[in-house]
């Protein structure tokens, strides 16, 4: 481990992570390397028990045939690296001596070869001037030292890693200076909206926010938002997020063991390099960023008013910032090297060039922005010094200071950097030949190897997290707001939902949002990861819960019901990976059946109020695909699995909807340890699929291994009795009998089913069930069969959403009928009408304005029916003004009359609009 200080780093102790900054530093001699005293200790105790290797021939060149010589730098970065690993392995003190004094020389590295054991030892005794006979190294020192040389393109990561970290604050202050310089509207670029579902690109949203953060309190016009600004957010979230991959692979590497030989190149992956495709991710990335840079500073050169001088601006920076071709034709290289599988070294190298071409961009932008602010007349000092004694002092005229409040400010972050940047760059700027002193100036300025970027890094960190102005607060990933819109949506659904259960006799339950862990684990498989664990508040550790089946089964346990029908419409939580139409909050409408019944008895009527929720909630097409839990347990065994493999290998069986077979049949071999034979079989079963009895023939066809098998044709006995129960009822027709059907949970004993959903809106599975018969014998070992349906309703809001959408129709977010419209200001009248409406049952909302039109709109935008209208005028008649709005119609109306009158109406009104639905329904 490496533990550092101002001026020299350690290596081979306890301590922090070796880190890619620290590699730089030593590779650019900012700082310089020795091995941990504990760790010399350790080696000095070391005792050689092997033979001296034999020195290959001098005259042979078989071992140096494959040399590879570095940089000064990349070879100073390589060497540390290597020191750092071998320091952590036993019987190399030689060798790591002798690096460590190589290490420290001023140069010489370059002519270390790297490209194998012998020619990098023969390289290192050279330079260090001793000879490979007197130093003596032991075989296992050569091989542990062959399998380390995989650090050196480790090192040249480390390099890239660093240089591109660097850059992303870097791309972000150029950027925001840009801004400023040009006017560009900091609210056009960087208010991206709202997903609505509760995810977002978190790099895009971030640097939003940042840059949010340090344009603040800027007093432009926001005349220009142009695409070099409004690309900002995601170009550099891009950034960010290559940067992001590519540090997290090279941090892991720095800190891994040394491999063995044949795992020597940490990155190969099935004979392709990962980290060449890491560093390209990371090139095309920063391709872009350069590109938009460039656009950013052409915007700012024509936002220049004095055309001289935008001419000279214009001309030097044409002809000394490198041109996006430039990056392009890097890009390509990186791109063709990885692609014909060269060297890592190689394509790192070329990687490393580019980013610092993207660095000498950016200078280049920061310098014409800052040009720009410096000549613009509209700024002056007190734009970057708001509360400067010049603007409140005493000795400038009413005027004077009137004029100065309007001179342009600053961002309070911009300011920051600009005066940063300005400290260190002290260039004259008398005109546009000052661009490439100051362009030269902050190239050297933005590289990591300056001490001064420290402290504008630290600065621009500040900003950004500053509380200063409060960011827009955002919700966790994987859980959602829903406003008036959506939420009449969902109470409809709920209605509709409760309806149904209802009708089927069953009675509502609520319990915790939180079980304890103990009562949750070990009942959902390899899902149980997904429990959301909670801190232990005194003693009893607890979890959310992860559905409502099991919760459901404590409880019947807990008060030993021996049998109950039941409905539960609440929120569960599962700790998954958020992505489109999969939460981690999210409501479950639970109907189940628990208690000793005839055979299929339950599970029939659980399925029919299955269909008979999503036909009374008119999503469109689904189907219920359905299966046995006994049945696929037969089929396993059959194929030849273990018992002890039913419930892993029904878990990778469960993706076939997401996933081909020939994905889950890898899966299969190579994690769950099936024989591939095995697996074929399994994929032989799992595509039968169809019309349930035909299915069901199919599988009690004479010879079928099925009816050997004493559970499955038990199996297929229920499935017999409850698809003829569900012809009789009409619902078969959306039955499908598919063997594929696993339901990775545990808990199921019996018949298993899922519902999915076949529009064009894809949200995949949108409800699912089975039959439970152990689950709460359990808890209190006293067995009651259960079974249960689940609705997932977040699916099913979604489908309802996207089809009011296609529709061009929306429910009303209130129910409202009357709103009571007082012309004036005289809340003590609005009072007393809307009270008395109140009084008598009427959903009425009040407004006071002195402008008809105000009321009027306010109802339309509402939806609101009837307007009840009040002003002096009516006052003095003893009457209100009643106005229909759906019909455009108004009538007066006695004062006195009006409650009586309002109910009236809207009892005529809803038994016309009941006939209309039922004449409806009668044609349909």
């Amino acid at each position: 481990m490496a533990t550092s200080s101002s001026s020299a780093v350690s290596v081979g102790g306890k301590g922090g992570a070796l880190t890619s900054s620290v590699v730089y530093a030593v590779s650019r001699g900012l700082i310089s390397a020795r091995i941990d005293s504990s760790a010399l200790e350790k080696l000095s105790s070391s005792k050689k028990t092997s033979k001296i290797a034999s020195l290959p021939d001098p005259s042979r060149s078989d071992g140096l045939q494959s040399a590879r010589y570095l940089s000064p730098e990349d070879a100073r970065a390589a060497l540390f690296v290597i020191l750092h690993k071998l320091c952590l392995s036993n019987g190399v003190g030689p060798i790591v001596v002798l690096v460590e004094e190589v290490l420290g020389f001023e140069d010489g590295q370059e002519n270390l070869d790297f490209g194998s054991a012998f020619g990098f030892l023969a390289s290192l005794c050279k330079l260090g001037g001793k000879s490979m006979a007197e130093i003596g190294f032991t075989s296992e020192e050569i091989s542990l030292l062959d399998s380390s040389l995989a650090a050196a393109a480790t090192a040249v990561a480390a390099i890239l890693d660093a240089a591109s970290a660097a850059l992303t604050m870097v791309l972000d202050s150029a950027a925001s200076l840009s801004c400023e310089a040009a006017a560009a509207d900091p609210a056009a670029a960087f208010e991206l909206p709202g997903s609505g579902d509760g995810f977002s690109i978190k790099d895009e949203t971030d640097v939003a926010g940042d840059l949010k953060m340090m344009l603040f309190g800027s007093k432009f016009s926001g005349r220009l938002a142009a695409d070099p600004f409004t690309g900002i957010p995601a170009v550099h979230g891009c950034f960010r997020s290559a940067v992001r991959a590519f540090h997290g692979r090279t941090r892991i590497e720095l800190n891994s063991a040394i491999r063995s030989k044949k795992d020597a190149d940490p990155w190969k992956h099935e004979g392709k390099s990962t980290m060449a495709g890491a560093a390209l991710a990371l090139c095309l990335a920063a391709r872009t960023a350069g590109k938009f840079s460039i656009g950013r500073a052409r915007a700012v050169i024509a936002a220049i008013a004095d055309a001289n001088l935008r001419a000279g601006v214009s001309h030097t920076f044409e002809v000394n910032c490198p041109s996006f071709d430039s990056l392009r034709i890097l890009c390509r290289v990186v791109s063709e090297k990885a692609a014909d599988e060269a060297d890592d070294v190689e394509v790192l190298r070329e990687a490393h060039k580019l980013v610092v071409k993207l660095r000498e961009i950016l200078a280049w932008e920061a310098s014409i922005a800052l040009f720009a602010i410096e000549k613009d007349e509209a700024f002056d000092k007190v734009r970057a010094e708001p509360n400067n004694s010049e603007l409140n002092g005493s000795d400038l005229k009413k005027g004077e200071k009137k004029k100065a409040k309007k001179k342009k400010t600053l961002g309070r972050g911009t300011s920051v950097i600009r005066q940063r940047m300005l400290e260190f760059v002290n260039v004259s700027m008398d005109d546009s030949s000052a661009l490439c002193n100051l362009a030269r100036g902050l190239l050297g300025y933005f590289d990591p190897k300056c001490g001064s970027l420290d402290l504008l890094l630290k600065d621009v960190k500040e900003i950004v997290e500053s509380n200063e102005i409060r960011r827009l607060p955002k919700i966790p990933k994987g859980t959602r707001d829903f406003g008036k819109d959506q939420m009449a949506v969902r109470e409809r659904a709920f209605s509709i939902i409760v309806d149904v259960f209802k009708k089927h006799g069953a009675t509502a339950l609520d319990t915790p949002v939180f079980e304890l862990r103990e009562t949750l684990m070990g009942k959902y498989g390899e899902d149980s990861k997904l429990i959301y664990d909670l801190a232990d508040q005194g003693g009893e550790i607890c979890s959310l819960r992860y559905d409502l089946t099991v919760p459901f089964a404590r409880y019947v346990a807990m008060n030993n019901i021996s049998s109950l029908k039941r409905y539960q419409i609440a929120k569960v939580y599962r700790r998954d990976n958020p992505s489109k139409g999969r939460y981690r909050e999210f409501y479950q409408c639970d109907f189940d059946i628990a208690g000793q019944y005839e055979p299929m008895e339950p599970d029939f009527e659980v399925i029919k109020v299955l269909t008979e929720l999503l036909d009374a909630l008119n999503i469109g097409e689904y189907e219920v695909k359905l299966n046995h839990r006994k049945l696929l347990d037969g089929m396993l065994a059959i194929c030849g699995v273990g018992p002890e493999k039913f419930r892993t290998v029904c878990s990778s069986i469960d993706k076939l909807d997401k996933q081909p077979f020939e994905q889950i049949k890898k899966e299969l071999v190579e994690e769950k340890g099936l024989p591939e034979e095995t697996a074929e079989k399994i994929g032989e079963f799992v595509k039968k699929r169809g019309e349930p009895f035909e299915i069901l023939r199919c599988l009690k066809e004479p010879g079928s291994p099925f009816l050997e098998h004493e559970e499955s044709l038990a199996a297929l006995a229920d499935l017999e009795i409850l698809f003829r129960a569900l012809e009789k009822s009409k619902s078969v027709g959306k039955i499908v009998f598919d063997l594929s059907l696993a339901r990775g949970l545990d808990y199921y004993t019996g018949v298993i089913f899922e519902a999915a959903f076949r529009g064009a809106t894809q949200v995949g599975s949108i409800a699912a069930g089975g039959r439970y018969d152990n689950l709460v014998g359990m808890f209190s070992g006293k067995n009651v069969p259960a079974v249960g349906i689940s609705l997932g309703i977040e699916r099913v809001f979604t489908i309802m959403e996207q089809l009011a959408k296609d529709q061009n129709q929306s429910l009303r977010a209130t129910e409202t009928e009357v709103l009571v419209a007082v012309l004036g200001k005289d809340l003590a009248l609005a009072a007393e009408l809307v009270s008395e409406m109140w009084a008598a049952g009427i959903k009425a909302e009040f407004g006071i304005h002195k402008k008809v039109m105000k009321h009027i709109d306010r109802a339309r935008q509402a939806r609101i029916p009837w307007l009840v209208l009040v002003g002096e005028l009516e006052l003095e008649k003893g009457i209100v003004k009643l106005k229909n709005i759906d019909e455009a119609a108004e009538e007066e109306i006695s004062r006195g009359e009006i409650v009586e009158q309002l109910i009236k109406r809207m009892e005529t009104k809803a038994h016309v609009s009941s006939l209309s639905s039922s004449m409806r329904r009668a044609v349909v």
